[in-house]
């Protein structure tokens, strides 16, 4: 046995098989978008949200 034979051999018995491949549709979920109003423009609200010195001093 050579050792590229011997490593693999130790890998294997250390980590076992990998993992099946999971296929790209079952790691994707789609929700329709929820029903929720849309906010008003609120100022006050805005700045917990929003802060830049440029937008603050009107530039």
């Amino acid at each position: 046995m050579s050792p590229d034979e011997r490593a693999a051999q130790a890998r294997r018995a250390r980590f076992g098989a990998l993992p099946e491949r999971v296929a790209l549709a079952d790691t994707v979920e789609e929700r329709p978008p929820a029903d929720r109003p849309v906010a008003a423009y609120d100022p006050d609200g805005a700045s917990a949200r929003f802060s830049c010195l440029a937008a603050d001093l009107g530039l």
